[in-house]
């Protein structure tokens, strides 16, 4: 699967390394063991601290079959999996999926119902149109006709979800579902799980920037996770203590492009049919769930500075704005998210 919304570096463990990927599994120390490896179009790190004689590879291997059953039943990029066999499905037909695809569909349209419909995980034929989705398409911008079209396809309302057993419907053959803004933060959510059903309780899990954390290192810290500035400079911004909790954050400085001097953001509105325009260049959200945190920077992330952190304070999210001003990047934090930032 690959990841639209990748766009923070994370500076973890105890010197806030930045990430970066490697196919080797390497022993910090005789109680850390960290983990790295490709996966939905990004890389994953894993940190675990080892208090019980466990197998880095059983580790690993637990690691690995997590994301790859995640990605199997979620990505546009992959033709077979079940999401796209979903898209290719006809409308009005139930359509049974797996629990884990259920659990990602529900609490998509649960917060994109709360956040007034900025979350929306049918604008997939508008990502696929702006050129984010699988096919790149990039140089030229989509006729007004065809994005026409595309909208008369997106929205919540085509949508209904069956609890049990799991399956989805859709109003009419075309509704194209796009999982991106939330299947990561999701994969994150169940590798934590594995890791917790390995018996390993301090662990920090990294998956394309959407991090999960619980206990503390073997320095008796906690982890901190380090938000860059958003410019593509690899400079920390601001370093969170996020003890037992996850963070996300959806921004605009990887994926995009410029056409004509003007710069298109991978980040669709789902109301106008097209890249977001407001000066919002970061949104950081800390969440008990990564897979809550991933959709409500999404959200957020529509919405812009003003309407996105109103709508924060409503739902009394910890969040970290970084606002693109013509001075320089200015930060704005919820009441929420002061408790996890020391200035």
């Amino acid at each position: 699967m690959k990841r639209n919304t990748l766009n923070i570096f994370l500076f973890l463990g105890f010197a806030l390394l930045l990430v970066s990927a490697c196919k080797k599994t390497a022993p910090l120390s005789s109680d850390l063991a960290e983990f790295h490896g490709p996966t939905m179009g990004t890389t994953y790190t894993v940190k675990t601290v080892l208090t019980q004689p466990l197998a880095q590879e059983q580790i690993k291997g637990r690691i690995d079959e997590t994301l790859k059953r995640v990605n199997k039943l979620m990505s546009t990029y992959d033709p077979e999996s079940e999401l796209s066999r979903f898209n290719r499905a006809a409308g009005q037909v139930w359509f049974a999926i797996a629990p884990e695809t259920h659990r990602v569909f529900k609490v998509a349209v649960e917060i994109g119902q709360l956040s007034g419909g900025a979350l929306d995980i049918t604008v997939g034929r508008l990502v696929n149109l702006w050129g984010f989705g699988p096919e790149h398409r990039r140089g030229t911008l989509p006729a007004p006709e065809t994005l026409a079209a595309a909208m008369e396809l997106t929205g919540l309302q085509r949508l209904q979800l069956q609890d049990e057993p799991p399956a989805i419907c859709k109003e009419k053959a075309g509704v194209y579902c796009d999982l991106a803004a939330v299947a990561k933060g999701y994969a994150v959510d169940l590798v934590a799980e594995a890791l917790a059903g390995l018996g390993i309780s301090a662990y920090m899990v990294e998956v394309g920037g959407e991090v999960r954390a619980a206990g503390k290192r073997p320095d008796g810290q906690f982890w901190h996770i380090g938000v860059a500035v958003p410019d593509g400079s690899q400079q920390v911004s601001r370093i969170i203590n996020i003890g037992d909790m996850a963070m996300a954050t959806s921004g605009d400085c990887q994926n995009y492009y410029e056409i004509d001097g003007k710069r298109y953001s991978h980040t669709i509105d789902p109301h106008l049919g097209r890249p977001i325009e407001h000066n919002l260049a970061s949104v950081t959200v800390l969440h008990p769930s990564c897979l809550e945190a991933d959709a409500w920077a999404t959200a957020l992330n529509v919405l812009g500075p003003d309407e996105g952190m109103a709508l924060a304070e409503k739902q009394k999210l910890p969040v970290l704005f970084i606002i693109r001003e013509p001075e320089g990047f200015v930060e704005r934090r919820s009441t929420a998210m002061k408790a996890y930032i020391k200035d």
